[in-house]
């Protein structure tokens, strides 16, 4: 079966073998660069970052190699909106949020989606690095590249029509059937941190939004052993980068172990403290095969992009999902997403509200 096929090609190796393979499998193939900032030169440093005029260019050249029309869509307010402005809310409500995670589900398979749809394409396919089988998503099999964590958000509808070209082959693979077809990208380092803070500098950039508030660091007992300049430069699990007065009495590092906004307080303590073995989430998203677990469900979940994977049973009550775990997970952050996986396979995702 033909289809009518938007290829989202960012500029990098990834995404323009993606495009290629889709039009050699003789679908009808568009491709698409999205401009997420006002200022292309603004989200790029080096190696980090994206969205430069010349990554707009890398993208073209790539069409014109696959023989592929090709467009460039402005999305920079809706990014703007969706994901830096919920990037930095969520940091000023104490929580840690993934922005590739929300662009997935706001730019990629929302806003792109829903236009390529009424524009009469039947599907959107990307170069991110998972499987997708009538629906149903599946890791990839480059543990190291695997992008099924942030994907889990998307919901049945959008699956269907996704479409991911790369989903059996490893990057190597991929950068080397690059350089076969001749496209100038196939040696393009990668993307690195949060495109849309070029320096890697989460803090300042924070900082710059959000502006200076002092606040006390306290330890377990409530006792101050430090201070800041934001509680929204940290996060749930972090070690370095404290600037605490005096040493553990046991002289062990400490780590944050919660972040009060209205108070302003970090609280910081021994990494045993960190461990949790129960979490409640909200906001799910049931996109896999497996009925909706309204009795406990044996599983397993993911808490971090790339992050360890635990046992867990998970049960969904009210609007909350219960996720209790087989062995204790330490660092696990209000505002990540927590996804659950069959095997390989994703049967659901929602967001961390609080653990314990």
């Amino acid at each position: 079966m033909r289809l009518r096929v938007l290829a989202a090609m960012s500029g990098g190796v990834d995404s323009a073998v993606a495009a290629a393979r889709i039009a050699e499998a003789g679908h009808d193939v568009t491709g698409v660069h999205l401009a997420l900032s006002a200022n292309p030169q603004s989200y790029r440093t080096g190696a980090r970052g994206c969205c430069t005029i010349e990554d707009s260019r890398d993208a073209r050249r790539a069409a014109d190699v696959i023989g592929i029309p090709f467009y460039i869509w402005d999305m920079a307010e809706r990014f703007h909106r969706d994901v830096v402005e919920d990037f930095v809310s969520e940091y000023a409500a104490g929580r840690t949020p993934n922005p590739c995670l929300r662009c997935n589900e706001k730019i990629k398979f929302e806003a792109v989606l829903d236009r390529a749809l009424a524009l009469g394409f039947d599907a959107v396919a990307t170069g991110h690095h998972a499987r997708i089988a009538d629906g149903v998503l599946s890791r990839s099999p480059d543990e190291g590249k695997d992008q099924s964590y942030v994907l889990g958000v998307l919901t049945r509808e959008q699956l269907k029509h996704a479409i991911f070209p790369l989903g059996d082959s490893t990057k190597a693979q991929v950068r080397e059937e690059a350089a076969r077809r001749g496209l100038m990208v196939a040696d393009k380092p990668d993307s690195h941190d949060i495109c849309f803070i070029a320096d890697g500098d989460t803090r300042g950039f924070l900082a710059d939004r959000l502006g200076a508030a002092q606040g006390p660091i306290v330890d377990e007992a409530g006792a101050v052993v430090g201070r800041h300049e934001g509680a929204y430069g940290f996060t749930v699990g972090q070690r370095k980068g404290l600037h605490i007065d005096r040493p553990a009495p046991d002289g062990r590092p400490r780590y944050v172990l919660s972040i009060e906004p209205v108070s302003n307080t970090v609280t910081v303590g021994p990494r045993s403290a960190l461990e949790v073995t129960g979490i409640v989430a909200t906001r799910p998203v049931w996109n896999g095969p497996a009925d909706v677990p309204h009795e406990p469900l044996a599983c397993t979940v993911q808490l971090r992009a790339h992050g360890e994977v635990y046992g867990c049973r998970v049960q969904l009550s009210g609007d909350e999902v219960h996720i209790a775990l087989d062995t204790p997970a330490t660092g696990v952050a209000a505002g990540q997403a927590a996804v659950l996986y069959l095997g390989d396979t994703v049967i659901g995702s929602a967001t961390i509200a609080t653990a314990a």
